[in-house]
């Protein structure tokens, strides 16, 4: 039988930290109705008259801040991922990465599993907790990828369509809990010093999101109980904050960056930021949490050589495990 197809789906990068490769990103990005939900005619003029202008630049700054050797922090840790899952899951497996906003695409990765005689294929949101924003858009994607249509109502493209399985969030398994501990027990044995609080901050989404129904805030507040209760932390020794806020619609609380500046003046002299709905290094952590939230850190009166920035997981060994496990579960019936 033809392998199995696996789809590992991530955000997106520019290719490049220059305005001209971040604002393709960016477009495609801010004009996925699941990320941006306003009517069309409204939010497109604003965002190709306005927002497309300005914001380029100003974020090809902060990639090139963040910019490794190889390129893109995020594609670097991203395919170090598909090159782990790979190898844990063998032959009978081939995997696949899909960025959402950028290449390699979900229609290119569906492209390359056909053309090797793949039928049956799992997509892995690498989001943990589910989110309209994320999850749900690569859903989509997937859908009229393997259709081979743009849209709903596109033209027919092809005749055949594989078997897709979508992997469910896993934002309370016990196998990401795990990873998660293991990865930061090892983190704090190699610090200098032990933090004195800590911060679990997730991205954030509009509040109204979730009052019409997105149940992603209670996945990362499910999240983090479990995750300080694998670490032993008693509830005064952590926080849980939302990232990333983006235009004047309020969004869920308390933001990261204000929560940072406060906590000196609450007596927090060692910090500690983690994000466990990110599982792979990228500007919001490389540079919003690790190099600006050092500075607000700082601005309230903080030391900043003694806030501490811990990495996502990445190609951490017993995270790769745990997701080659939780492919294989989704395989069950299509192998023996």
């Amino acid at each position: 039988m033809s392998p199995i197809g696996v789809i590992l789906s991530q955000i997106g990068t520019p290719l490049e930290p220059t305005s001209k490769s971040v604002r393709p990103y960016l477009r495609s990005f801010l004009s996925d109705r699941r990320v941006i939900d306003y009517s069309p005619w409204l939010w497109q003029p604003l965002l190709r008259g306005i927002i497309l202008r300005a914001r380029p630049r100003k974020s090809a700054k902060l990639y090139r801040e963040i910019w490794q050797k190889e390129g893109s922090p995020l594609l670097i840790h991203s395919l170090a991922q598909q090159a782990g899952l790979q190898s844990r899951l063998g032959a009978e497996y081939r995997v696949e990465l899909a960025l959402a906003y950028s290449e390699p695409s979900m229609d290119q990765a569906m492209a390359s599993l056909e053309s090797a005689g793949v039928t049956r294929i799992i997509i892995v949101p690498l989001f943990p907790q589910y989110s309209s924003t994320t999850s749900a858009s690569v859903y989509d994607q997937a859908c009229f990828a393997a259709l081979g249509r743009r849209s709903a109502n596109g033209p027919v493209s092809k005749r055949f369509v594989p078997a897709l399985r979508f992997m469910d969030a896993y934002y309370r398994e016990p196998g990401y809990i795990s990873a998660m501990q293991s990865h930061l027990s090892r983190y704090l044995e190699g610090m200098a010093y032990a933090p004195d609080y800590y911060v679990l901050s997730f991205h954030g989404i509009p509040k109204r999101y979730v009052d019409t129904g997105d149940p992603y805030t209670e996945q990362c507040m499910e999240t983090a109980k479990l995750l300080a209760n694998a670490m032993g932390w008693e509830q005064d020794r952590y926080e849980v904050t939302f990232q990333s806020r983006f235009g004047p619609e309020k969004w869920v609380g308390p933001a990261t960056d204000e929560v940072l500046g406060q906590l000196a003046g609450r007596g927090i002299k060692r910090p500690l930021i983690f994000s466990p709905g990110l599982v792979t290094d990228c500007l919001e952590t490389l540079h919003e949490l690790a190099i600006e939230g050092r500075e607000q850190f700082a601005a309230g009166g903080g030391e900043a050589g003694q806030f501490s920035a811990a990495p996502c997981l990445n190609d951490h060994a017993q995270w790769l495990d745990f997701l080659s496990q939780q492919v294989k579960k989704n395989a069950m019936g299509w192998t023996d």
